[in-house]
């Protein structure tokens, strides 16, 4: 403290004023005057002094910003005092603040000639005239602290913070500069309020007043005085960054002026600001005796991943974009793209791609809402990456929550009521599903989950709020947020011999929730198990994923792509209502002839295809959903059970060749035609999950038994008997 001491302050006013006097950027505007100007036309209000600039400018030198880093807050009223100095005059015409403007000019004209100046109350605080507010901003490189690495030695210093923000509270006035009106004198006194609490003052402290021997009545003037935006938010450590055994750390945030409104619970950011500490008031006091509790200032915040609506496209992201666009195969490589790391599970990301990009809200005329989000459901044998796709897909969507069910409680899913540390008044506090509000909110470990919390999740899944009765708070949360859940069968592994039902050991009223319900089996197979072997020895010797044709997209591009596409909102054609309502009904005829249905077909399923065909229109940019997407999604669904229809395929004693022929008969029946074409024969054994290569040796075996004729060039069908 004794080398702050020694200090010039005077020196440093006039090495401020000389950088933002003559600080130029990279194309030689002077940066700072233009901002100063700005601020004069009442443009802006917030003038952030960079580290990086203070640096770049030759004629300071490391002491100086040695000083700014360690001793922050004096150098930001340094600055400040610089910028009255240097402020010009207005050049544009700007809308008057009445109330402020108007005071400001009493106090000029006549307010300053009645002013004893041997009284340090009566002098008005240069804080009254600015309407500007001075931030420093950290360096942008470096990397920055967890909130268990910031130290006593950090103390009044800048420091950078990441973590998750976990608590906003509202934003209140509080009070900078408090004005009072003498009854007796007449004068105004000025007193700053630097601290959390304040003493008002009561008697006039004029040399008027004292002479006459006048307690003169002191009368706090709001509308004189004045406040400052604050919110107090809390920002808790990553879960990457806490160590094994050890509970997240929590840091208070102070936000004033132009930064508050900037965060909102579940947003991942990195903040710059001051730490300081703040020692206990009142009654609190008493007991914590020597102890202290220590805040961050916060000087600039930063988002690590913006929300889709807050996405800025760069120049070189929008080219690469719309090349992207024009790709033919645009859909397989964003999927693959997903956790290229992980072997196979092709279809699956493509499911997670979709459940990434979503389709459109929809509110209807008399207020009612039907979702957009997608919910997922990854049933499947131990060790088949269901975590890790789940983590995955957490790192690139723009706001995702992860948790496990065994961790997870009732109330830790929906909101807790809490008592608010400030204001003694009870609040809420919002827990995961809450936090990923617009985003994503993974629930690993789906089937250890008690039942009372699994019910939890009903109401968000379906109408997307949480709805609280507790301690005379009744409200309704919103929580727009798609579900990825992944559990393990009933016993652990997927058992043949039980039906799917007792496996997937899940009420119906949540599995009919789910838009896909994918049920991943491992079963053992020569070739497939020597790929995936190779793959997974190869990713552990050279940890990245072997190629796969082409580049995997960075998560970064794929937020921006995922942004672009989210935009658009398709509508379904007139023409596709027929195909969508008879696939619909064959859907429910299948479901009602077999033994033990695979899954609960409602008219969810109905709104799931339409969903996700919408998503599918997104992913190409189009304005209209093509009958492709409606294939598509109807194959998807398909292909989520497709583990347990091979299974069936096996018990009923058919080969792949039989099976294609018995597809293609009963569709030719079913339509009453001789003739199929091509693409529809491929579309038709696609959905039950058998690849062109084999509907091609179908067509050659069965038309060497004469039983159809096929054309030679484009292998469409004809039946040669009735």
């Amino acid at each position: 403290m004794a080398a702050l001491k020694s200090v010039d302050f005077t020196v440093d006013k006039a090495l401020a004023k000389d950088f933002l006097n003559n600080f130029a950027n990279a194309v030689g505007e002077p940066k700072y005057l233009n901002i100063l100007q700005d601020v004069a036309n009442r443009k802006r209000r917030a003038i952030y002094i960079e580290l990086d600039d203070l640096v770049d400018y030759k004629d300071l030198d490391e002491a100086f910003l040695q000083r700014v880093t360690e001793n922050t807050r004096r150098y930001i009223n340094i600055f400040a005092e610089a910028i009255d100095e240097l402020m010009p005059e207005p050049t544009e015409v700007f809308p008057v603040d009445e109330d402020r403007d108007i005071l400001m000019t009493q106090r000029v004209d006549d307010g300053m000639d009645n002013v004893d100046n041997s009284d340090p109350l009566q002098k008005m605080p240069s804080e009254i005239r600015r309407f500007f507010e001075v931030y420093i901003k950290a360096f942008s490189k470096g990397t920055p602290f967890t909130v268990r690495q910031v130290r006593a030695s950090h103390i009044g210093q800048l420091v950078k913070i990441s973590g998750i923000i976990t608590r906003c509270s509202d934003v209140k006035p509080l009070m900078q500069v408090a004005v009072y009106t003498c009854e007796d004198c007449g004068f105004e006194i000025y007193q700053e309020v630097t601290a959390r609490v304040f003493m008002p003052l009561f008697e006039c402290p004029s040399n008027r007043c004292k002479i006459n021997k006048a307690k003169g009545n002191l009368i706090l003037q709001l509308r004189a005085s004045k406040f400052l935006k604050f919110q107090e938010a809390r920002i808790q450590e990553l879960a990457e960054h806490v160590p094994k055994g050890h509970i997240p750390r929590s840091l208070t945030v102070h936000l004033r002026g132009e930064l508050t409104r900037k965060v909102a619970p579940g947003d991942v950011v990195e903040l710059s600001g001051i730490f300081l500490p703040i020692p206990y008031s009142g009654f609190r006091a008493l007991r914590a005796g020597l102890v202290a509790d220590t805040y961050l200032e916060a000087m600039s915040i930063t988002h690590f991943k913006k929300k889709y609506e807050e996405y800025e496209l760069k120049a070189d992201e929008q080219e690469q974009i719309e090349r992207l666009a024009e790709d033919g195969d645009i859909y397989n490589k964003l999927a693959r793209s997903l956790a290229p790391e992980i072997f196979g599970h092709e279809d699956v990301k493509k499911a997670l791609l979709l459940l990434l990009v979503g389709a459109p809200h929809r509110k209807l005329s008399d207020g009612m809402k039907i979702r957009g989000d997608l919910h997922v459901c990854l049933m499947g044998d131990p060790g088949v990456a269901k975590s890790q796709l789940l983590k995955h897909i957490i790192n690139v969507a723009p706001r995702g929550v992860y948790t496990t069910g065994r961790g997870s409680s009732g109330v830790g899913l929906t909101a807790a009521v809490q008592k608010d540390p400030i204001t003694n008044e009870m609040v809420l506090e919002g827990g995961a599903l809450v936090l990923a509000d617009m985003g994503i909110c993974a629930i690993d470990e789906f089937d250890k989950m008690e039942e009372s919390d699994r019910t939890a999740i009903h109401e968000v899944m379906e109408q997307q709020t949480v709805s609280i009765a507790k301690a005379g708070i009744t409200t309704s949360l919103n929580a727009r947020t798609a579900v990825l859940a992944a559990a393990n069968p009933a016993w652990g592994r997927y058992d043949l011999r039980r039906t799917p039902a007792e496996n997937i050991n899940l009420p119906p009223a949540l599995l009919s929730r789910f838009d896909l319900l994918w049920l991943i089996l491992d079963r053992a197979d020569m070739d497939n198990d020597l790929e995936m072997a190779r793959h997974v020895v190869y990713v552990h010797q050279n940890l990245e994923s072997p190629s796969l044709g082409f580049t995997p997209l960075e998560p970064s591009v794929l937020r921006a792509y995922i942004s672009t596409a989210r935009r658009i909102a398709p509508s379904v054609p007139r023409e596709l209502e027929e195909y969508i309502a008879t696939a619909y009904s064959s859907i429910r005829q299948d479901e009602a002839k077999s033994n033990a249905p695979h899954s609960y077909t409602t008219v969810r399923t109905l709104l799931s295809i339409l969903r996700i065909s919408i998503a599918l229109a997104r992913l190409r940019f189009s304005e209209t959903v093509a009958q492709s997407d409606v294939d598509e999604a109807l194959r998807l669904m398909q292909m989520s059970k497709f583990s347990l229809y091979s299974d069936d395929r096996q018990k009923s004693g058919l080969d792949a060749i039989s099976d294609i022929y018995s597809v293609l008969r009963d569709e030719a029946a079913r339509t009453n035609t001789m003739d199929v074409s091509y693409a529809c024969a491929l579309n038709w054994i696609s959905r039950k999950g058998y690849s062109e290569a084999q509907l091609k040796e179908c067509l050659e075996e069965y038309a060497a038994l004469n039983v159809w004729q096929i054309h030679p060039n484009t292998f469409d069908i004809h039946f040669i008997d009735a």
